[in-house]
């Protein structure tokens, strides 16, 4: 792959949490020949319109991080969306970068790809396991087959399109929308909130004890542009064409408990936490087997407890919620 200062990078889906944590990094490591295009000038579901893009563009390198993505209640209550957007935009944007001679893309999938797994960590040949979870499964489903849409790409035509897989990830760029975002959003916003308002309690959903595991964003975009500049016969010798996606975790979990204890303290609020056991908690456990991202040179940078104190302070009276 060993992506070239010349190179012309197209990030998808630029403005999203992803994608604009990517275009950081890239341009940290001195990369700026980077292009985007916002939704209202290129409609990434319509193929003919994809295919054009890429013709016109001249683009030799590509990160796909365009999506239609949300947390538990969007996942349950939008499954068609959720399947039907998210193979449409990935079909096209990775057909189109065959048909234009593009050998060089990186798929971000999500760690919804496994089976439910609770008793260790979860590794990348746990892929088409075992059962997914109901919650998200369409999602999940839409991602896989960007997996092995890569994986087929690569065997039939030698093309070089690697997955990534990330944990639950947060930080600049994340959505707050007050029902279809993540769980870290969801707290943080629910927090800034009660304390702005001086409420005496904070609602969260579940009964607190599921574990997850939290990624800074900007660290998840330092390991996709490492893995960007790796040369094809260096990664090649970490993986396979049939298991050739890679996970890219933090390496330990919190319960939501401990999370939103994290949460209250750095944004100062001294009200009660109760917990909503009417709702979903989804699995019980998340985490994922990071050992291969490790053995291949990379490691977060960022230690949780101090990076989301430091990025609550940084947006809890700058961040207007709608």
């Amino acid at each position: 792959m060993n992506l070239k200062k010349k190179d012309k990078i197209f990030v998808a889906g630029h403005n999203g949490m992803a994608g604009s944590a990517i275009i950081r990094g890239l341009r940290k490591h001195g990369y700026e020949n980077i292009i985007t295009i916002n939704r209202n000038q290129l409609d990434l579901e319509v193929q003919s319109k994809v295919n054009n893009f890429f013709k016109k563009n001249k683009i030799t390198f590509v990160f796909l991080c365009a999506a239609k993505v949300g947390g538990i209640y969007a996942n349950d209550n939008y499954p068609a969306d959720f399947i039907a957007k998210n193979l449409s935009i990935q079909s096209n944007i990775i057909d189109a970068a065959f048909k234009n001679k593009i050998k060089k893309l990186i798929f971000l999938g999500s760690s919804c790809v496994y089976p439910r797994i609770s008793n260790r960590k979860i590794k990348e040949s746990d892929l088409l396991t075992n059962k997914l979870e109901l919650t998200n499964e369409p999602y999940a489903v839409a991602k896989i087959s960007g997996i092995k849409m890569c994986e087929s790409y690569n065997r039939q035509y030698n093309t070089d399109y690697r997955s990534l897989m990330p944990t639950n990830m947060f930080g600049p760029g994340d959505n707050y929308h007050p029902m279809n975002s993540h769980v870290m959003a969801a707290l943080i916003r629910k927090f800034i909130i009660a304390k702005r308002k001086n409420q005496k309690s904070v609602v969260v959903w579940g009964t607190g004890r599921p574990k997850r595991e939290f990624l800074y964003v900007d660290d998840f975009a330092d390991a996709a542009v490492y893995l960007a500049k790796m040369s094809k016969k260096k990664y090649s010798s970490f993986i396979n064409e049939r298991l050739s996606h890679i996970n890219i975790g933090y390496g330990r979990d919190y319960s939501i408990k401990t999370i939103a204890n994290m949460i209250r303290k750095s944004t100062g609020f001294n009200g009660k936490i109760v917990y909503d056991k009417s709702k979903k908690d989804g699995v019980k456990k998340k985490l994922l087997d990071n050992k291969l991202i490790r053995s291949m040179g990379w490691k977060p940078k960022h230690k949780l407890e101090k990076i989301l104190n430091n990025y609550i302070l940084s947006i809890k009276n700058n961040i207007n919620f709608k």
